[in-house]
């Protein structure tokens, strides 16, 4: 007599117990105490309201790292062509270029939310106005809208903020207005619509909490390619400008001693991919945690 075979089961693709997705990887430990680390000492230092990143010794420029130093006991990052200690220039390169990078990324998704919300929330000619000043936005080079930018308005760090924000809003818009368009139609909303709820109240206090995630998400992988638009400007000078020290500056000042005194544009190149990477780990796992279809 033939044996019967059983169906094979397929195991659901998350698992109604939520094993392991409360699990947090070892690669993203790393990089939160990493970014932690240098978020908090380049803060304290910046608070601090020191000069001392900008104390110029002709007598040890160019000195190697674990040199003695007068002023600060010791340059553990070694000095730079002026003789200033390239660690403390390192860490006020990265608020600075931290803060700015922030900044845009923060400018740019708010722009970008508030026309993804009028025009997912609104639809007709709204929406279809505002989705072809979103293809526009597309169709230009961020790099010439930014530069263009600078060349007319100056080179201060406020109107780099402003541009970086200016070029990095599509993203966001284009996001929030899916997810406002799927939200309006849910439950919860005609709920509201119904016991008298205002435009705003429905918006602000129920639909946007509940699209928040992707958000934030989104705003953690942008980061990385926000700081190292940054960094590249600076690199070319049209960034922040001296005195104010900035990583990708850095990088280009000691691009000319890169063989006789490689740590002038090692150290802050490895800040840049310090803080990118992290942020970038952090924000892949995110994206995992939030993806309900992803297996655990």
């Amino acid at each position: 007599m033939p044996e019967i075979c059983s169906p094979v089961s397929t195991p659901p693709l998350v698992p109604p117990s939520g094993r392991g997705r409360g699990r947090v990887p070892a690669s993203v430990v790393v990089a939160s105490v990493v970014l932690l680390t240098l978020a908090v000492a380049s803060g304290l230092y910046a608070a601090t309201g020191s000069d001392l990143h900008n104390r110029t010794d002709l007598l040890a420029r160019l000195s190697s790292p674990g040199t003695n130093s007068p002023w600060i006991g010791i340059h553990l990052a070694g000095t730079d062509e002026l003789g200033r200690d390239v660690l403390l220039r390192s860490l006020m390169g990265s608020a600075i270029s931290f803060g700015v990078a922030l900044a845009g990324v923060l400018g740019g998704c708010l722009i970008g939310i508030l026309i993804g919300i009028l025009a997912g929330y609104r639809g007709g000619w709204v929406d279809r106005a505002l989705m072809v000043l979103v293809d526009a936005q597309l169709a230009l080079p961020n790099l010439l809208l930014i530069l263009c930018g600078i060349a007319l308005l100056g080179t201060s760090v406020w109107v780099l903020i402003a541009m970086i924000s200016l070029s990095r809003w599509e993203t966001y818009a284009r996001l929030t207005r899916s997810l406002v368009l799927s939200a309006r139609e849910r439950d919860y909303v005609d709920a509201v619509r119904a016991i008298g709820g205002g435009t705003l109240r429905t918006v602000f206090i129920h639909i946007l909490p509940n699209i928040a995630s992707p958000l934030w998400v989104m705003l953690t992988l942008s980061f990385p390619a926000v700081m190292l638009t940054e960094a590249g400007l600076s690199f070319l000078g049209v960034g922040v400008q001296p005195p104010t020290p900035s990583l990708g500056r850095m990088v280009a000042e000691g691009r000319n001693q890169l063989i006789m005194a490689p740590w002038v544009a090692g150290v802050p190149a490895l800040f840049i991919v310090a803080i990118t990477l992290s942020v970038q780990l952090i924000g892949d796992w995110l994206r995992d945690r939030a993806d309900v279809r992803a297996p655990t």
